[in-house]
Order: structure tokens, then C-alpha cells, then sequence
């Protein structure tokens, strides 16, 4: 009786797990998009120069209008924060005392540095809630 009371428990977060991988797009991004306006860095579109600030309100808009487009994470690099839509050229960062890269580049390793953190906190959580099961 007590394993099926386990499973059944463990069934019922099913639909939580899923909506949380559905939603986990959506939070990666904006960490991506916070962590870019917080930074010191330069964005450099068609050219021009832009403060990380501008740069982070126009990839938000370029998502919430495309967000269509970019069903994960790497998608958002690839389609919507990498290059222009209208001129095709790339995006590049630049910041203080790094080598200018291109923006695709730069949020790549922001998003494998933010799932690295995710991992060990998620394995922290899985820990615990098998912990309360097994008891």
C-alpha cells in the first residue's frame, strides 16, 4: 500500500513537471534578456551601437512578436536574437576587457552557464523530494 500511495503521488506531479518544461522556454529567456540589461556590455546592431538596456527591450520585442519562432531556447538565439530580420547582418556583444563576439555566441554560453546552475538546483530539489517519499 505504501508504494502504490508513492506512485500515486508521484503521478499527481506529472502534469507539474510538464507545465514546468513547457514553461522553462520562457524562463530562460528572460533570464537571458535580465542578465544582457544588467551588463556593462555594448550591443551592436546594423552598425550602431546600443546600451544593454536598449538591446534587451529590442530582443523582448522581437520575442513577444516571434515568440512563434522560437519554441526553445536555442531557437530565440538562432532566429530572433542573432542577426537583424531586416538586414540579415549579425549581432554582435561587445564587453569591457573581452573580445567583441557575435550575440549568438554570447547567449549561448550565458544559457549553458544558467542550465549548469539549473542542473545542480533541480538535483538538490529531486534529492529532497525523493527523501519525503521514501520516508
Amino acid at each position: 500500500m505504501k508504494v502504490l500511495a508513492k506512485t500515486y503521488a508521484l503521478i499527481l506531479l506529472l502534469p507539474v513537471i510538464a507545465f514546468a518544461d513547457a514553461d522553462q522556454t520562457s524562463a530562460e529567456v528572460e533570464y537571458l534578456l535580465t542578465t544582457m540589461s544588467a551588463s556593462d556590455c555594448t550591443f551592436i546592431r546594423n552598425g550602431k551601437e546600443y546600451d544593454a538596456a536598449d538591446a534587451e527591450s529590442h530582443l523582448r520585442m522581437k520575442y513577444q512578436r516571434g515568440k512563434r519562432y522560437a519554441p526553445t531556447t536555442e531557437l530565440f538565439i538562432e532566429r530572433l536574437a542573432s542577426k537583424s530580420s531586416m538586414s540579415g547582418k549579425p549581432y554582435y556583444i561587445e564587453c569591457e576587457g573581452e573580445e567583441r563576439t557575435t550575440s549568438a555566441e554570447w547567449l549561448t554560453a550565458l544559457l549553458e552557464d544558467y542550465r549548469a546552475m539549473s542542473a545542480s538546483d533541480d538535483a538538490d530539489v529531486l534529492v529532497e523530494e525523493y527523501q519525503s517519499f521514501t520516508k
